[in-house]
C-alpha cells in the first residue's frame, strides 16, 4: 500500500466515485480511461473503491491527468489511457444470474468432446486430468481477480497493457479473439451438423432429396440472423443471465438423458444399417456384458491422447467473461466473484465428468468426437436423443451472444481504443463477426480439429499464461517480491502452461502429419 501521495488518492477518489460506480459521469458503456481505475460498485463498497484507488496510485504516479475529473480526462487525448468498457454501469446482475452467466461461458460445445476424451485416456486419468484443470482455472481466475483488484482495471486487455503497455494488450485481445472465434465455431459448427438431422427426423425423411431446409449451411445463417444477432446486440451482459439459466437447464436435460441411455443401449451396440434382426438377437444376447469392447479401460494411450488435454483446455476458458460478469456483479467483490467462479466451476465439473464417464460407458470404443453422432447410429429417430438435439441446440445458440461480447470488447480495444460508445459500431462488429464465423463453420473441417488447435494455443494463453505473467508484473514488488511464494507460485503456473501448449501443439502435429488424426479430415 503505498502512502506517497495520500492527499492526492483522497481528492480524487470521490471524483471517480460520482462518475463511474452509478453511471451518472457518463454513458452507459461510454469509455473510461485507464487511469480512471475505479471498478464500477454500489455504495456499499465505496471502502474497497478507496482502496483500489489507493492500491493503484503508485502505478499511476507517470500520469499527468491521472486525477483529472472523467470529463477532462475524455478531453486529454492520450491515446494509450482510454479503454472502450461498454459495460460499464452500476453493477445491477445478482449472484445468481451471475453464476449462470459464466456457467455458461464454461459450458458448451465441449461437453461433447468430453467422452470421446476418456475413451483415448481410461475413466482414471481422465478424472485426474479434469481435476487438475479445474483446479488451475479457479487459480487462475483468482490471479485474474488479485491484479485486477490492485489497479482496478475489469478488461482483460487493460491487464495486459498495464503489464506490457500495447504489445500486453494487443497479445491478450488478439488470444480472446481467436479463442472466442474458435468457440463460436464450435457451437455453429453443432447447428450445422445437428439441426438438418433434427429436421429430418421430425419429418421422417430416410433420404434427403437435398431440400434447402435441410441444408446446414443454410440452417447456421438462419440461427444466427433470426436468434444470435438480436441477443449479441444488447449493451449488457447481465440481461442474457435469463438464457443462460435456460441454455444450463437444456444441458442438463442432456445430462440426464446420457445417463439414462446407457442404462438402454445394449453392448457391443449394432449400427441401425444393420437389418433389425441382428439388433434383436444382439440385445438379447446374454454374453454381450462379457465382450472385451465393453470394458472400460482405467488408464489408456493412444494418438488420439494427444486431444484430451486441449478438449479439456477448451472445456474450462471462461477467462475473458470473467472480467465483465465481474463488472456487472451486485455489490462486486473479489471474495464474491471467486465464489461466482467456483461455484460455476464446480458444478460444470461434475456434469463434464458424469457426460464424460455415462457416454463412454455406453459406447466405450466406438464413442465418436461428436457424442450425439454416436446415438444417430444406433436409431436416427429415438424421441429422446431428438429431444436431446433440441436442447443442445438451443443451449449452444444462446451461449454464442455470451462468448461474443468479450471478442467485440477485445476488437474495440485494438482497433478502437479512443472511441465513445456508438450504436452502428456495437451492431457493425456483431454482424461483421457472425458472417466471419458463418463462413468459417460453412467451409470448416470437423468439430475436433477446432478444439485441438485453438485449445492448444489460445486456451492455455488465457488460462494460464497471461494471468500469471499479468500477476507478477503488476502486483507491486513492495507488496510480493519477486521470490515471494505467490509470485513463484505464479510462474510455475505460466510454465505449467507453456509446456501443455508445446506438448499438445507437437501431438497434434506429429497425429496430422502421421495420417491417422480424425481431426484433419473433413466431417
Amino acid at each position: 500500500m503505498s502512502e506517497d501521495k495520500p492527499a492526492e488518492t483522497v481528492e480524487s477518489t470521490p471524483a471517480e466515485a460520482n462518475a463511474i460506480p452509478n453511471g451518472k459521469g457518463h454513458e452507459p458503456g461510454e469509455e473510461i480511461t485507464a487511469s480512471a481505475k475505479t471498478p464500477p460498485t454500489e455504495d456499499g463498497e465505496k471502502e474497497t473503491v478507496a482502496n483500489s484507488a489507493q492500491n493503484a496510485s503508485p502505478h499511476r504516479t507517470e500520469n499527468a491527468e491521472a486525477n483529472l475529473p472523467e470529463s477532462q480526462e475524455f478531453l486529454s487525448g492520450a491515446e494509450d489511457k482510454k479503454t472502450t468498457r461498454f459495460t460499464d454501469f452500476e453493477g445491477k446482475t445478482s449472484f445468481g444470474m451471475s453464476v449462470f452467466n459464466l456457467g455458461n461461458a464454461i459450458m458448451g460445445s465441449g461437453i461433447l468432446g468430453l467422452a470421446y476424451a476418456m475413451a483415448n485416456t481410461g475413466v482414471v486419468l481422465f478424472l485426474l486430468l479434469l481435476t487438475v484443470v479445474a483446479g488451475l482455472s479457479s487459480y487462475s481466475i483468482h490471479l485474474l481477480l488479485k491484479c485486477s483488484g490492485i489497479v482496478g482495471i475489469r478488461a482483460y486487455e487493460q491487464l495486459g497493457y498495464r503489464a506490457f503497455g500495447t504489445p500486453g494488450k494487443m497479445a491478450a485481445g488478439i488470444a480472446i479473439t481467436l479463442q472466442n472465434i474458435g468457440a463460436m465455431s464450435s457451437y455453429l459448427y453443432i447447428v450445422k451438423y445437428e439441426f438438418p438431422l433434427v429436421i429430418q427426423a421430425f419429418l421422417k425423411v430416410d433420404k434427403p432429396a437435398g431440400e434447402w431446409f435441410m441444408n446446414g449451411n443454410y440452417l447456421v445463417i438462419i440461427v444466427s440472423v433470426a436468434v444470435i444477432l438480436p441477443l449479441a446486440l444488447m449493451k449488457q451482459l447481465g440481461y442474457l443471465g435469463y438464457t443462460s439459466g435456460f441454455s444450463l437447464s437444456c444441458m442438463v436435460f442432456f445430462l440426464i438423458s446420457v445417463i439414462y441411455k446407457k442404462f438402454n443401449i445394449p453392448c457391443p451396440f449394432v449400427d441401425f444399417a444393420i437389418n433389425s434382426t441382428a439388433s434383436v438377437m444382439n440385445v438379447t444376447d446374454p454374453g454381450g456384458e462379457d465382450n472385451p469392447a465393453c470394458i472400460p479401460k482405467m488408464a489408456n494411450l493412444n494418438s488420439q491422447t494427444a486431444y484430451t488435454i486441449p478438449i479439456l483446455a477448451f472445456a474450462f476458458v471462461c477467462h475473458p467473461e470473467v472480467l465483465p460478469i465481474y463488472t456487472e456483479l451486485r455489490n462486486a467483490t473479489k471474495k464474491k466473484m471467486q465464489h461466482v467462479a467456483n461455484i460455476s466451476i464446480a458444478v460444470m465439473y461434475g456434469m463434464y465428468f458424469l457426460a464424460a464417464l455415462f457416454g463412454y460407458l455406453t459406447f466405450y470404443g466406438e464413442v465418436e468426437a461428436e457424442l450425439l453422432h454416436t446415438y444417430s447410429r444406433i436409431d436416427p429417430y429415438d424421441t429422446l436423443i431428438l429431444c436431446v438435439r433440441v436442447a443442445v441446440l438451443t443451449a449452444v445458440t444462446l451461449t454464442v451472444p455470451i462468448v461474443l461480447f468479450p471478442v467485440r470488447r477485445a476488437i474495440q480495444q485494438m482497433v478502437f481504443p479512443n472511441k465513445t460508445f456508438y450504436w452502428p459500431r456495437h451492431i457493425a462488429i456483431a454482424f461483421v463477426l457472425l458472417t466471419f464465423i458463418n463462413l468459417l463453420v460453412i467451409f470448416a473441417p470437423n468439430i475436433l480439429g477446432i478444439f485441438g488447435v485453438i485449445g492448444a494455443t489460445s486456451a492455455p494463453c488465457l488460462i494460464f499464461i497471461f494471468p500469471a505473467v499479468f500477476y507478477i508484473r503488476i502486483v507491486p514488488k513492495e507488496e510480493e517480491p519477486l521470490r515471494s511464494v505467490p509470485k513463484i507460485l505464479a510462474a510455475c503456473f505460466a510454465g505449467i502452461g507453456f509446456l501443455f501448449m508445446i506438448m499438445s501443439l507437437s501431438f497434434i502435429i506429429i497425429d496430422w502429419t502421421s495420417g491417422t488424426s480424425k481431426a484433419s479430415s473433413g466431417h
